[in-house]
């Protein structure tokens, strides 16, 4: 079973392609949706983030509130490491689990971890040897993804500030086996990850 770690900035269009390795036969797992669940109730994480941060990062109904969680670290190094050193190791043994699961489907031949922080963190590292071996990219212009995210509903000092918080172009390229470069339409888009596709299935 190969295991790709996809990554890319906010806005480059990591998720459609994501969901075009699907359509080719990966099995996709959103790395992302693993850091939800591990602060949702009787998660991995949640007790301990509670925790660390106190009360007032609930909701209403006692719930991790994750907009007031993002709150708290936005532009806080020392809140996010405090974050990430209880939330990173939880989603990491919830992610170990899932593959030694799919370890055993003959259909899961290639994995996808879609996650948008490889290159600013140990996720899918596993010290089973169960992680990611490759790593795909996906990368786009500043000045492409700035409207994409503007249309997503942020403002432009919200978007520049989100991109400006990730790891560069350049440090994720460095991590990069194969780089897809989306600056043009969507099926320039999927044309390129059928590219990478064929490359790692060897088709």
């Amino acid at each position: 079973m190969l295991v790709v770690g996809l990554t890319g900035g906010i806005g480059a269009g990591k998720s459609t392609a994501a969901a075009r390795f699907g359509e080719l036969g990966a099995v996709v797992v959103d790395v992302d949706g693993i850091g939800r669940e591990v602060l949702a109730p009787g998660g991995r994480a949640e007790s301990e983030v509670v925790e660390a941060f106190g009360p007032g990062i609930l909701d209403e109904s006692g719930c991790i509130d994750r907009g007031k969680v993002a709150a708290e670290v936005f532009g806080q190094p020392d809140r996010l490491a405090a974050l990430e050193a209880i939330s990173h190791p939880a989603i990491n043994a919830e992610l170990d689990a899932r593959l030694q699961v799919l370890a055993q489907d003959k259909d899961a031949e290639v994995v996808v971890l879609d996650m948008a922080v490889l290159a600013e963190s140990r996720l899918g590292q596993l010290e089973s040897g169960r992680g990611y071996t490759v790593v795909v990219v996906v990368e786009a212009p500043g000045e492409v993804r700035l409207p994409r995210l503007i249309q997503r509903g942020l403002t432009e000092e919200q978007a520049r500030a989100r991109m400006a918080s990730q790891a560069t172009d350049a440090q994720r390229r460095a991590l990069a086996h194969h780089v897809i470069v989306n600056d043009g339409s969507p099926a320039d888009l999927s044309a390129a990850v059928d590219q990478v596709w064929a490359k790692l299935t060897k088709h």
